[in-house]
């Protein structure tokens, strides 16, 4: 019975991360994959989240709880004898799946600036028609946090357009930087499932999809792990039709270099030249004394 409860429990955690984990401990350098088994959340857990919200769940996401509830898989680096957490995939539960502007509260001053402040008249502002509205900080939109990105910004489930009092259905996956400002990622959770298990938790993976990008460190990550993905060029692909990917052993590429000493100055052979001359010298005045 154990081993075929172990056999399910494997089953389902390969379905839910895509046999990334098989993939990532394949990887030259990577240690310590976890992945954190969940429960699934009760229906009436969802049901009273979207009573007190206001907000009607995404099918694909209620799914996703109904199968666990939230997704937390990390890795780390083996950089000489230490290991140094570096991927993230995170998830939030039901329980965590918080409001991002929280209500005022009774104490707080009238006129105390929040992040309502921010938002500005679109009139005002040229929009490429391509790029959806972003979401407002007021009650016109209703925005929930799925990940925290470790401090470098939040991916959110929004719901726009909203109505006090009416019932929001509609939802986007966005992304809100350290500055505060809304980027576009996908239109349903079931696509941003797959491009955080595609971009392998890397750090700041989500600032591909801001002007600016991510950092340079960020950058560097990016080009020993990540797997070439939609942005692929066929430039990249060699005679015999497979895509070129980075073989870079970290373990070799961060391994400190012994200093090679600093080749001595040849004082030797410069003494001994001036010196002879200063001898030469030397007996052309004696010989010129005697004479």
């Amino acid at each position: 019975m154990d081993e075929t409860k172990d056999s399910v429990a494997f089953k389902v955690a390969e379905r839910l991360t895509l046999g990334i984990t098989r993939i990532l401990e394949n990887m030259p350098g990577v240690v310590d994959v976890r992945f954190a088994e969940r429960e699934p959340a009760e229906k009436r857990g969802l049901l009273s989240w979207e009573q007190k919200n206001t907000c009607i769940l995404p099918e694909d996401l209620r799914d996703f709880y109904l199968t666990t509830d939230g997704f937390t898989l990390t890795w780390s680096v083996k950089l000489d004898s230490e290991c140094v957490p570096l991927g993230c995939m995170m998830i939030n539960s039901v329980a965590r799946l918080c409001p991002l502007l929280q209500p005022v509260s009774l104490f707080s001053l009238p006129n105390a600036p929040s992040l309502a402040d921010l938002d500005w008249e679109e009139s005002s502002t040229e929009r490429s028609p391509h790029v959806p509205a972003a979401p407002h900080f007021d009650s016109r939109s209703r925005i929930f946090e799925l990940d925290s990105c470790g401090g470098n910004g939040k991916v959110c489930l929004v719901y726009k357009n909203c109505t006090p009092g009416v019932v929001a259905q509609k939802s986007e996956i966005w992304f809100l930087d350290r500055s505060l400002c809304w980027h576009f990622l996908t239109t349903t959770f079931t696509s941003y499932y797959r491009l955080m298990i595609t971009h392998l938790g890397l750090p700041e993976w989500q600032y591909l999809f801001t002007p600016y990008g991510p950092s340079p460190q960020a950058k560097q990550w990016a080009s020993l792990y990540q797997p070439l993905t939609f942005n692929c060029e066929l430039s990249l692909a060699d005679p015999a039709g497979d895509l070129y990917l980075n073989k870079l052993d970290p373990t070799k590429a961060f391994k400190g270099k012994a200093k090679v000493p600093a080749p001595k100055k040849k004082q030797s052979t410069q003494c001994s030249s001036g010196g002879a001359a200063k001898a030469q010298g030397n007996a052309g005045r004696q010989s010129g004394a005697k004479r």
